[in-house]
């Protein structure tokens, strides 16, 4: 069966519509000859003749009326989409999906678009939280936000936040209880709060290093577990152990006296949070203004 391009059907419809090839051609900014061959190409590919032609004018015969009719609505829905589409490139819209943890959430994004969103009342944005570095592709998001210093290579990385620091932290009553851990390797003989991790069901060690000194993974021991920062936080200002956290959303905590931290040198500043997200070749108006909105910026 021959399969007419939707070009073919374009040229057929301005011409069944205008009655007139010069029209047509005037209307679709092609030069009458060229559209001529368009439509005689095209009835022969068809083996039907869809258009009555006379020095005067022209009209479609009953086989090209009935496909006029058939095809002119969804020829009309393309145009319109196709509109829609370009309006796009003005008037900032759509859902952007982001994969984030609760922390880089609450901590970073929210307060960051609180007026983006009063801005552009036209985009919604979809966060899912996630622990793990996900296929942000395979998964159909348009972005991800993960520390710096795990993100994927392939990925394009902006950065969105100021260096970030993880602190081990107790409380003053659970040290009256257990002596301060002086190094790493003290930490056996402490009650510590651990992170699961999402994917792989692992426990994420506590990465300790000192200035000019390799790292330290330790797989630290304890009563409880969590699969969220926020949780191991709260218990460590419960008193029910240590905990390594972020060290900006332990900081109220700190300043006021309920938590105080251990091996203080031995946290050292790292890379913090980027967005990423595959290259994209035309990015949509929304997707560029909520990555310009995140950008960190240095004061």
């Amino acid at each position: 069966m021959a399969r007419a391009a939707l070009n073919d059907m374009v040229a057929f419809s301005a011409v069944a519509r205008e009655r007139s090839f010069t029209r047509a051609a005037k209307k679709l900014g092609v030069s009458q000859s060229a559209l001529s061959q368009t439509l005689k190409k095209l009835e022969e590919e068809l083996g039907v003749q869809l258009l009555v032609r006379t020095t005067r004018s022209v009209a479609p015969t009953a086989i090209g009326e009935r496909l006029l009719q058939k095809i002119g609505p969804h020829l009309e829905g393309i145009e319109s989409e196709l509109a829609a589409v370009a309006e796009l490139r003005d008037r900032p819209a759509g859902t952007i999906r982001i994969s984030a943890s609760d922390l880089a959430i609450n901590e970073l994004l929210l307060p960051k678009l609180s007026g983006f969103l009063q801005d552009y009342p036209d985009v919604k944005i979809e966060m899912v939280i996630d622990y793990g570095l996900v296929d942000i592709v395979a998964q159909r998001f348009d972005a991800g936000v993960r520390y710096g210093e795990i993100l994927a290579r392939d990925m394009i990385a902006v950065r969105i936040g100021p260096d970030a620091r993880m602190v081990a932290v107790g409380t003053p009553d659970y040290f009256a209880r257990h002596p301060k851990p002086e190094t790493p390797g003290d930490l056996a003989g402490h009650n510590c709060i651990n992170m699961r991790q999402q994917g792989s069901g692992g426990l994420y060690a506590w990465e300790l290093q000192r200035k000019d000194q390799p790292e330290i993974r330790v797989q630290v021991e304890g009563q409880l577990t969590f699969n969220g920062i926020y949780s191991c936080l709260q218990a460590a200002v419960s008193g029910l152990g240590l905990a390594f956290v972020p060290e900006n959303i332990a900081a109220p905590y700190l300043e006021d006296g309920r938590l105080e931290i251990v091996l203080d040198d031995w946290s050292l500043p790292f890379p913090g949070f980027y967005l990423y997200y595959p290259a994209i070749t035309q990015p949509s108006p929304a997707f560029s203004l909520f990555v310009e909105a995140l950008r960190y910026r240095w004061d």
